[in-house]
């Protein structure tokens, strides 16, 4: 990846596409400087739960990937896979208030694991990079008034584990060990690694400048 110029990260010869619907994510590779479009993905988030969190959320965003390569002739993909993982349990997007509910209850005065499995694409070579991150969550206890509070906000709505650490559950957090923007839903560092080792290698095996 070039150097940083006009306070934008150059990224070299083709186009990057975020295949992402979720704002927050767009919300920060723009915060990142980087140019890019959005390209939507429709895929299926009903995954093999039996896998390892880190297995389950690069695989996750692998095959994210793989339904968008054939739509773009040229261009560097990203997708990506957030979840929120407490004893043996993967936790993902509640289907409704219901389990919003019982999700928040599950986390209270616990602390937690959010995994997000990154993959970048390059078009048209189709070959992939994959990594992810871990962040531990420690949660605050709450009270059932509280969780009904929350839910009230509508904040919960399309949120892994059912809260955003971002908006009004921060009051909840006690801390973090790790990375804060994996647990929005996109680690920017881990990313960044990501998409310059794969324009490195694009660069010395395609002779691409």
């Amino acid at each position: 990846m070039k150097a940083i110029e006009n306070r934008k990260i150059i990224v070299p010869d083709r186009t990057v596409y975020l295949a992402s619907g979720s704002p927050r994510r767009r919300e920060l590779l723009s915060n990142l400087g980087i140019d890019f479009e959005i390209l939507d993905n429709n895929t299926e988030e009903n995954f093999d739960h039996s896998l390892e969190p880190r297995e389950y959320v690069v695989r996750a965003s692998e095959l994210k990937a793989e339904n968008t390569l054939n739509r773009i002739p040229e261009g560097y993909i990203i997708t990506a896979d957030t979840i929120v993982y407490l004893d043996n349990k993967i936790l993902e997007k509640p289907v409704g208030r219901e389990d919003a509910y019982r999700m928040l209850s599950i986390l209270s005065g616990k602390i937690h694991q959010v995994f997000t499995g990154i993959t970048v694409c390059a078009c048209p070579e189709k070959i992939r990079l994959s990594g992810y991150e871990k962040t531990d969550v420690s949660f605050s206890n709450l009270s059932k008034d509280e969780i009904k509070w929350y839910l009230d906000t509508g904040e919960y709505s399309d949120k892994a584990g059912a809260y955003a650490i971002q908006g009004l559950a921060s009051i909840f957090i006690n801390g973090i060990n790790g990375c804060y923007f994996n647990v929005v839903g996109l680690p920017l560092r881990k990313l960044y690694c990501i998409l310059s080792e794969m324009i490195k290698q694009v660069q010395a095996e395609y002779g691409r400048e």
